[in-house]
């Protein structure tokens, strides 16, 4: 099978779609886990966002004039986070993956970011050790939590929504926890009106742009990240993402009636730092 690849479309968001939900479903059913997404329209409507973004890099694989597969780069920070990567079941073993792999690390390479995140289904072995032979290195189990919003309140730690003003003192904590700030996914969830702010003695201590798989928080303490996770009216996507290290939260969250999905690993390449304080990832890292 000859693999052409090309950059992504608008166009291609039906197609690429059609697979991403498709080949989610084949490997999650397989482990008898649930999909990532419910339905092709879904996966469709989210590749239609990055596919139309203009700081996702896209690419496409065809076969024989027949889209077989896509791949995404967040280049929104000096970090770049890779996915989602999909491949039709139909085209599998047959070096697409791959393919598109090295061709997002080769973007990532000409841009010189400083490094490329991910996250990788745990029961998946194939995709773990197809990522280590491409320079990844395993930093850290993550559990995706589902389930009823808490509505819970912390005494002293106050969520609202959060605006522009907030940048600066929400870059600042990313720094403190990560090394770095991201700030233009913040940007875009205030835009979106899904980022929240937690505040402590009348100070910002923590933000997030959405409690969902697609979205981050960052926080100074467990409380300030529990806070945050406790106002929020839904958990969007499969779920959330919290390290599996982080004991209090994790046991806090299942006290609190949320149920573990399925574990993620937490994978890097370049630049990469244990990070500091409380912090969610998304899907992507």
């Amino acid at each position: 099978m000859t693999i052409v690849l090309r950059p992504g479309t608008a166009a291609d968001a039906t197609a690429c779609g059609t697979i991403c939900y498709e080949a989610f479903k084949a490997v999650c059913t397989a482990h008898n886990f649930p999909p990532d997404f419910p339905s092709p329209e879904v996966a469709s409507g989210l590749l239609s966002k990055l596919l139309s973004h203009p700081r996702f890099y896209s690419v496409v694989a065809e076969a024989d004039g027949r889209i077989v597969g896509s791949n995404f780069l967040d280049e929104r920070s000096c970090i770049a986070g890779l996915g989602p990567i999909t491949v039709d079941p139909t085209a599998q073993n047959r070096g697409v993956g791959a393919r598109l792999m090295q061709d997002a690390m080769d973007r990532s390479a000409q841009r010189q970011a400083a490094g490329v995140r991910l996250l990788q289904s745990g029961f998946h072995n194939r995709s773990l050790c197809l990522y280590t032979k491409l320079g990844f290195r395993t930093r850290e189990p993550v559990s995706i939590l589902q389930g009823k919003p808490l509505g819970l309140k912390f005494p002293g730690h106050e969520v609202r929504s959060a605006t522009a003003a907030d940048v600066t003192a929400c870059n600042r904590i990313c720094h403190y926890v990560h090394g770095f700030d991201r700030r233009a996914e913040l940007r875009d969830a205030i835009d979106q009106k899904t980022a929240s702010v937690v505040e402590h003695l009348g100070r910002i201590t923590g933000y997030t742009t959405g409690i969902a798989f697609f979205a981050h928080s960052v926080a100074e303490t467990n409380q300030g990240l529990m806070a945050l996770i406790g106002a929020s009216p839904e958990f969007g996507g499969p779920g959330f993402l919290l390290p599996t290290r982080n004991h209090e939260v994790f046991t806090w969250c299942l006290e609190a009636g949320l149920k573990l999905v399925f574990q993620m690993t937490l994978m890097t390449t370049g630049l990469y730092s244990e990070p500091n304080g409380a912090y969610l990832p998304s899907v992507l890292y």
